[in-house]
């Protein structure tokens, strides 16, 4: 896209996700630094780096949890980098997962997911637990609908998180090293679900240290170094990297 050119309105053919010479300080330290990339509609991309590359910052300026400093962010033709911008049209628009599930431990799993549908969504009740039990259902959980947090598993509470997400009807999902905090076994349930939402054509812009998991998944993976973007191209770029900061990174996670 000609950088020239103002976003494409919502709905058009164009980057349905687009950073434009990003640049995000926290202090005097630059954690992005003229950060630019696209991600098309259905696209699922990998962040990639090490720790302290600028990745999940990036991710967090996308939901406008960080203001930036300086360029633009566009998500479905919103203008994320305009201090004007009405944070309930994007919440609308973007579904993220964190490392921690965040789910509310007095509620059951049932009412952690109806609660965003009735009160940002405005739909009723009997809708949302419809909404709630259909996403159950496509993250394997709906048998867990009436137990709390604490009665399942950290891998259960994952896919409880991601059917959250799921239930705001989002345009594109932001997944932030959603295993980290998971063992092998309930990291493959969680990974499996994301595999699931990438086949039914999910926008997805996931963090991740999985290496085999972003090769597998994604059709575009993004390196990121020193606060910039270093490499970016399809799954290729990882076994035939073009900089030597990138064959080291993909050596190191072997």
């Amino acid at each position: 896209m000609d950088n020239n050119t103002s976003a494409n309105p919502a709905g058009s053919h164009g980057p349905i996700v687009s950073l434009r010479r990003v640049r995000k300080n926290f202090g005097s330290l630059r954690v992005l630094d003229d950060v630019s990339f696209e991600i098309a509609p259905g696209q699922v991309a990998s962040l990639i780096g090490r720790s302290g590359s600028g990745k999940s910052t990036a991710l967090r300026c996308i939901d406008r949890l960080e203001t930036v400093q300086d360029g633009e962010i566009f998500v479905d033709g919103l203008p994320v980098h305009d201090p004007a911008l009405e944070l309930r049209s994007l919440r609308l628009r973007v579904g993220m997962v964190f490392q921690s599930y965040n789910l509310f431990p007095h509620l059951t799993i049932e009412q952690n997911i109806m609660l965003a549908p009735c009160k940002v969504r405005r739909i009723e009740k009997a809708a949302a637990r419809d909404l709630a039990h259909h996403v159950l259902a496509q993250v394997g959980l709906l048998d867990k609908r009436a137990s709390y947090p604490e009665q399942m598993s950290g891998g259960q509470q994952q896919r409880a998180a991601i059917a959250r997400s799921l239930a705001m009807q989002p345009k594109v999902m932001l997944f932030d090293e959603v295993t980290s905090a998971l063992d092998p076994e309930l990291t493959g349930e969680v990974l499996k679900v994301i595999e699931g939402l990438a086949a039914d054509g999910m926008t997805m812009l996931m963090v991740t240290h999985e290496m085999g998991f972003a090769r597998r998944v994604s059709n575009k993976i993004v390196f990121m170094h020193k606060g910039r973007v270093w490499e970016e191209g399809t799954p290729a770029i990882l076994t035939n990297p073009q900089t030597e900061e990138l064959s080291q990174f993909v050596k190191s996670e072997l």
